[in-house]
């Protein structure tokens, strides 16, 4: 006995709060990979402005160089859309 319970509750009372915590950190991990998407998909959206703008493309198309870009390089498109960002600050 436990402060008065029975091995057996607290053998409940320990599996359901195990329970919980991995419930718990699947919400989290899944809060990880939503704030993640949402933050490539930032990325993803100004590089194609900047290559609408810069190369008077359409949406489709500046896209479509985003992702046969990120497939020639084994590179996530975030990345390379990153890098574009970057270089596009760079040359000002």
């Amino acid at each position: 006995m436990v402060n008065g319970l029975r091995r057996e509750r607290v053998n409940t009372v320990l599996d359901l709060a195990i329970s919980r915590f991995n419930a718990l950190n699947r919400l989290r991990e899944e809060l990880d990979r939503t704030k993640q998407a949402l933050e490539d998909r930032k990325v993803i959206d100004k590089a194609k402005g900047i290559l609408m703008k810069s190369r008077n493309l359409t949406e489709e198309d500046a896209y479509g160089l985003l992702r046969g870009t990120a497939m020639k390089e084994s590179r996530r498109m975030a990345e390379v859309a990153q890098s574009l960002i970057m270089a596009m600050k760079l040359l000002g």
